[in-house]
């Protein structure tokens, strides 16, 4: 029986940035699942648009790979016989027009359809599903270039489709509104106002697709604090070292952490996260952000629908607190294509 040919989806059509921290977290991917079960090959796109297929995702190995056309990478993949593609773009077009591709080309893929990836991506969209589900949201605002504002503060304002919390502002007075629209108008057209929910707690959550059965896995808590640190902002999770690579700050066990799976807590996010999952048509897996208030109350604040199966992944972390390995994470989303 041969092995299993799957094809990593890295880099990213739109930024070097998001180049950058696709292979960061597929460099971790492809060394810890590597298995004689599987046959790998990588795809790599860079902003131009422009693919390769190199040896490995060192520098070295990218650079000297060819450089290929989307006609000409669409003809080297279908002589690959590709089983299945395990997606790890983070860009906009990486979870969307990429995945879309490979419905088109019928190579069925890991993780969610090209469709809700859009709609995820889009958080006063998200937001909009999972209330109508019953999911307690903030109450927002979408707003563009010559809006106003009719929230009062304090609120949060952040870009409609932007990650890893860049753009994203706390305003404590209205006089603050004008340089913190500045700042999220950067980053998108689009940009969300929303009610600031009293800090208890901050938590994500992931769900997994077993058996066909929705599975919650024990919370990932962040380190806030509602005076010194209201809100998250990039720096608590993503820097650059002296050498300009990329690293996750939220991978410290000081600034994030797995909470314990008895705290009761969890069971209410988890069940919370089911509906979310469901409301938004999430298949294989899934990863919710929510506020939790005084009162023990989650709000949803947005969805992260992707995985790359890294050791640093939150999906894997979550998982292997629940004793699953990596390993057994990746063959269990596989099994459910």
């Amino acid at each position: 029986m041969r092995s299993l040919h799957i094809l990593h989806l890295v880099g990213s059509a739109e930024s070097d940035f998001y180049c950058d921290l696709s292979r960061l977290y597929a460099q971790d991917c492809l060394t810890a699942t590597a298995d004689p079960c599987y046959d790998f090959l990588i795809a790599y796109i860079t902003p131009d648009r422009n693919w390769r297929f190199p040896a490995s995702l060192s520098l070295e190995d990218i650079a000297v790979a060819k450089q290929m056309t989307l006609f000409e990478a669409i003809e080297f993949i279908s002589a690959q016989n590709i089983d299945v593609v395990l997606p790890q773009m983070f860009c906009l077009p990486g979870m969307t027009y990429y995945r879309g591709l490979f419905d088109l080309l019928k190579i069925p893929y890991i993780g969610n359809t090209s469709d809700v990836m859009a709609i995820a991506a889009h958080k006063a969209r998200a937001k909009a599903i999972v209330a109508a589900a019953g999911v307690k949201v903030p109450r927002g605002e979408v707003l563009r270039k010559g809006d106003v504002p009719t929230i009062l503060p304090p609120a949060v304002v952040k870009p409609a489709s932007s990650d890893n919390s860049l753009g994203v502002v706390l305003v404590k007075d209205v006089s603050e509104y004008d340089a913190a629209l500045q700042k999220a108008f950067e980053y998108d057209s689009e940009v969300i106002v929303e009610e600031f929910i009293e800090l208890g707690r901050e938590v994500r959550c992931g769900i997994i697709v077993k058996d066909g059965e929705l599975v919650g896995l024990p919370l990932e808590e962040y380190l806030v604090d509602p005076q010194k640190k209201p809100i998250r902002n990039y720096a608590d999770k993503i820097q650059k070292n002296d050498d300009g690579n990329l690293f996750l700050t939220a991978k410290d066990n000081i600034t994030a952490w797995i909470v314990d799976p008895k705290d009761p807590l969890t069971e209410k996010v988890q069940e919370v996260a089911k509906k979310c999952h469901q409301a938004l048509g999430c298949r294989h897996y899934s990863l919710f952000d929510f506020r939790i208030d005084p009162n023990g109350e989650p709000w949803f604040l947005e969805a992260g629908l992707y995985c790359s199966f890294a050791t640093k992944s939150v999906i894997p972390c979550m998982a292997k607190v629940a004793g699953i390995s990596l390993k057994e994470l990746l063959k269990t989303a596989i099994n459910e294509i």
